[in-house]
């Protein structure tokens, strides 16, 4: 069990709080003097949850806030002000705003400002495969977990949806199209949902029709196949148009998967600005706190949530300093959604079937699949090192990362709830990690530690589609 799932996260933030997170009775007062020029910023507000939500507006308009989205089964509210302190009304412990992290962080030279979805060692640059090319014999990470037998048996069902929490899914996409639910797609990046197609189609990133082919993708005419192309697939979008998954479009994003219970999410990100987020933190305890308690909540309803490891090479729970962020790293801190109890976290092979340099590990792990790795490539005509799957302009492209071995996990996940109707996330867990194939540390991995069936580099193993459908 990582360090971070070991601490009783509420009792920390609110003692560190000092208090409840109740907002205070509205009274009369003279109305503030709240800056008006300036830019504005979302931030997540902490309150208890069922708090009403009269109560909540009343205290963001004392202290120069408005009200985004308010989530009271939860109690965490969205708001945007213009206020330089408007943190400081509130509390530190209980309000923080990723954006103003971004715009005026800590220490400008500590922290990079890239795309939280692909960090420096996943490659965000695809590589193209011709048009009249049959992809079938290119997939060979799917016929690394026996997609293709799978697929003979069952697809999976039209009756789950896979929640794609990412930079949205082209619709057009002949690959994509048919599994595409419009009706259940949400853009996020305000913290509110907005349902209108502009808001979760993508704009300037594919990397979310990517990993919505390898979950879902069918394209006959081109023989291109995902791990699940019976189920449907929901466009959550949570990343921004410079990259980046704030607090408050996850929170969004897991409360909407809630809302329409998505038997599985997929989540092949960390969120920014840093990538580790410590509850002992000013700031950071309230954005630990609020998707926590999001993505805690969309477990209670019934929704699975798999998460990519990450990629820099690490075992988190070792780290001792940020390297987006220059405060320290201690047991109080954890890579958010990955960290949170009950999420699947998935670290990623190459085609010799052993762990990716890139990719993180440890005892966190719960199962890997493939996303590729330069120690073998494969043989001449069965594809690049990287997975292959949906891009951009009704296109294929390969791209690598553990970004791209949470989608096959995610697919595998959709395949057992399929099969088995209204499990819970803790069976669904379960049988993901069980009907895993066992994956050795081997002696060329000298910090991989644990028994072939529990280790810290591939969990209980790969994954594996036919025995999900079997």
């Amino acid at each position: 069990m990582s360090r971070i799932r070991r601490l009783l996260v509420p009792a920390l933030v609110a003692a560190a709080a000092g208090s409840v997170f109740a907002a205070p009775s509205a009274s009369a007062a003279p109305a503030p003097q709240c800056d008006t020029a300036s830019a504005p910023f979302n931030y997540v507000v902490l309150y208890d949850p069922r708090t009403p939500e009269r109560k909540v507006d009343a205290e963001l308009r004392a202290k120069c806030g408005e009200k985004v989205a308010y989530y009271p089964e939860i109690g965490v509210a969205v708001a945007t002000s213009r206020n330089a302190d408007f943190q400081a009304k509130i509390g530190v412990f209980r309000a923080y705003s990723g954006g103003r992290d971004v715009a005026f962080p800590p220490a400008a030279s500590a922290r990079s400002t890239r795309s939280a979805v692909v960090d420096t060692k996943e490659n965000e640059e695809t590589t193209s495969v011709a048009v009249e090319e049959d992809l079938s014999a290119q997939q060979w990470d799917m016929r690394a977990i026996q997609a293709p037998e799978a697929n003979k048996v069952s697809g999976g069902s039209r009756s789950v949806t896979v929640g794609v929490l990412d930079s949205g899914i082209e619709p057009t996409h002949p690959g994509l199209k048919d599994a595409l639910d419009p009706k259940t797609s949400a853009g996020c990046n305000s913290g509110a949902p907005d349902t209108t197609p502009a808001a979760w189609a993508p704009t300037n990133s594919d990397h979310g029709t990517h990993v919505a082919g390898t979950i879902a993708g069918k394209d006959t005419a081109r023989g291109f196949t995902g791990v699940a192309p019976g189920v449907k697939l929901a466009s959550v979008k949570v990343v921004n148009d410079d990259g980046l998954i704030l607090p408050e479009a996850a929170v969004c994003g897991f409360m909407w998967a809630a809302k329409h219970r998505f038997p599985v999410t997929n989540n092949s990100y960390y969120i920014d600005p840093g990538m580790f987020y410590c509850t002992k933190e000013p700031g950071d305890a309230a954005a630990f706190e609020a998707v926590r308690r999001a993505v805690t909540y969309s477990t209670g309803r019934g929704v699975l949530n798999v998460a990519a490891a990450g990629n820099s090479g690490f075992d988190p729970d070792k780290q001792t300093t940020d390297p987006n962020r220059p405060h320290p790293i201690d047991e109080s801190c954890g890579i958010l959604p990955k960290a949170i109890d009950g999420v699947v976290n998935v670290s990623a092979i190459g085609y010799a079937g052993t762990k990716s340099s890139y990719s993180n590990y440890g005892d966190d792990v719960s199962v890997t699949a493939p996303a590729a790795g330069l120690a073998l490539l494969p043989p001449a005509g069965q594809g690049v090192g990287c997975p292959l799957s949906t891009i951009f302009n009704g296109a294929y492209g390969a791209k690598c990362g553990t970004s791209m071995a949470s989608p096959h996990a995610a697919g595998v996940a959709a395949l057992l709830a399929s099969r088995y109707r209204h499990a819970p996330p803790r069976l669904l867990t379960w049988l993901l990690e069980h009907q895993a194939d066992a994956v050795e540390c081997g002696t060329a991995a000298p910090v991989c530690e644990g028994p072939a069936k529990d280790n810290s580099y591939y969990g209980h193993g790969r994954v594996n589609a036919l025995d999900a459908v079997k």
